[in-house]
This record gives C-alpha cells, structure tokens and sequence, in this order.
C-alpha cells in the first residue's frame, strides 16, 4: 500500500514553505494529540500520520530528500516507490541500467533522462537531454522586498569516474531582484541532471515567500486567516482584523458564514498583491461555567 502523502496529512500545498509546514504540523498535532482525545483510537491513528508526515518534510533536509526522492521516483516511472538513493538494493547504478535495457554505455530502450539516445554524432540540435531539476528557497517578506543572493542546495545526476551516473550534492547560489513575486520560478541552463549521452538539463528555481503565522499561500493569493468565534459566524457580527501592512480595523461578518468563506481585498496583501481573508474557527483551550451551560443548552436545542 502507497505510504499516504506527507503534504496532503499536513493539510498544505507543496509549494507551502518550511514554515508553513511546521506550522500545520503543530496545529494538526494538537488538534489530535492523544491527550486532547483520550480513548480515541482513530485520533492516535491521525496522530501518528502526522508525526509520520513530519518526519518525511518537517526540516529543511528531510523535506528536499524526500522533494527530490518523488522527482526520482516519477522520472523513473514509479519505480523507486520513494526509497532513497542509499536504499535500493544493488544500487542508483543497477536502476539506470536496467532503465536502458543494458547498461549506460550500451544497448537500447527506455530513456529516463528524456529524448531518445543518439550517437556521439548527432547534431547538438537534436541531442538527448538530461531532465529538469525541480527546487525550491524559502524567503521572507523583508528579504523578497530587499532582493539578495541566496544559496540552496539539491542533488543532481553527473557521471562519476567509471562513467556511470550517480547523484551528487550540489550548492549553487542565485541573485533575486528587490521586489521578488512568491511563486517566481527561475530557470538556470543546463544545471540540472546530466545526460550520458547528452546534454545537462536546467534547474527550475521557485521563490517561496513565508508570509508568516496566520497566512498562507493559494497560488499565488496571499490568504489571512480570521480567527472568528462560532456565535459570531452564525449570528454575524464584527471581528478585529490586522491586515500585513499592519493596519488593523473592524471586518463585518455576515450572518450564516461558514468556515472557509472568504472576503477578497485587492492590493491589501504582500508587494500590493490581492489579499484573501479566511474565515476559521477561533480555538478555544478552556470553557467558562456560563460558556458550557449555554453550550448544553445549544445541544440540547439540535443546534
């Protein structure tokens, strides 16, 4: 059985930054940690995933391992089945030769590293190509405004000196424009994986933003989560709101909102970008006497 998405549990995209993700898996932990649900079983269960899920994309490291693994596993059709480069069996090598039916230096068929292989005379126009290299770099909002140079760090297939192919640790840095949208993607001409026989693929680089607690990305929408307390989505009401450029105000909540509805404002988010405000569900830890009496009363009404 496939082993459950890390991204999906956490309940983020994957283009979420690092912090994001810590983030979810602090609320998701709390949320079904087994001392808030005692006897549960199916809450230990989601417990455990998140925890599980943490682990695979919770660090910086772990979660580019774990990035790059997919990107791996899907060049190659699945077939690693997310085991890491160390893990499979008669090792990286034994796969791309049984990718090419033969072995690097020879034989014919599948090619994982795009286009089909050519002789060494074939034109250049017409050579094979390595694949693409997906990454990304988490920023913040001062550093996006004030641009910068900035490393990261990723593997990349290269031949090593028994002309085999094999994934190496590379660091490269990389100069951003003041300014710098979130979702940007920078493409960087042949630093991607090596072909054998072949050129070198690109490095596709995507700009991630953290926007900090509170928000969160849809694309490439800032969205502000607003805290708002049950009565007040049903019955409607006013709920204080603190938008990014730090002005706070008084925001009108219709009676009947769900949670998840949304009030569009344009140029309130991040570099004059459209800002999405969100309603949630305001968490509350304990309940007053009068709090659980009306709440009884509540149930006892069906509601």
């Amino acid at each position: 059985m496939a082993e459950p998405d890390p991204y999906r549990v956490l309940g983020v995209s994957k283009d979420a930054s690092d912090a994001e993700i810590k983030r979810a898996f602090r609320k998701k932990a709390r949320q079904f940690h087994p001392d808030r649900n005692p006897d549960d079983a199916g809450a230990e269960a989601k417990f455990k995933q998140v925890q599980a899920a943490h682990e695979k994309i919770g660090s910086a490291e772990a979660r580019r391992e774990y990035d790059q693994q997919q990107q791996m596993a899907n060049m190659f059709g699945g077939g690693m089945g997310g085991r890491s480069f160390q893990g499979m069996g008669g090792g990286f090598e034994d796969v791309l030769g049984q990718m090419f039916s033969g072995g690097m230096r020879g034989g014919r068929g599948s090619n994982p590293f795009g286009g089909s292989r050519q002789g060494a005379a074939t034109s250049r126009s017409t050579r094979p190509k390595g694949s693409d290299i997906r990454v990304s770099i988490d920023i913040t909002v001062a550093e996006a405004e004030q641009g910068g140079t900035f490393s990261f760090t990723f593997k990349r297939l290269k031949p090593n000196p028994m002309g085999t192919m094999e994934p190496k640790t590379v660091t490269m840095k990389t100069n951003l424009q003041a300014g710098v949208k979130h979702g940007t993607v920078k493409r960087m001409k042949g630093q991607g994986h090596d072909h054998p026989d072949g050129d070198p693929g690109d490095v596709l680089l995507t700009i991630r933003i953290d926007a900090g607690e509170g928000y969160y990305w849809d694309g490439t929408t800032l969205v502000q989560e607003v805290q708002t307390a049950y009565s007040t989505l049903l019955l409607g009401g006013k709920v204080k709101v603190k938008l990014p450029s730090g002005k706070e105000g008084l925001l009108t909540v219709a009676p009947n909102t769900q949670v998840g509805d949304r009030r569009r404002m344009s140029g309130a988010g991040i570099q004059g970008g459209d800002l999405d405000l969100e309603f949630t569900l305001l968490e509350t830890e304990e309940l007053t006497d009068d709090q659980i009496s009306a709440l009884r009363k509540l149930q006892e009404s069906g509601l």
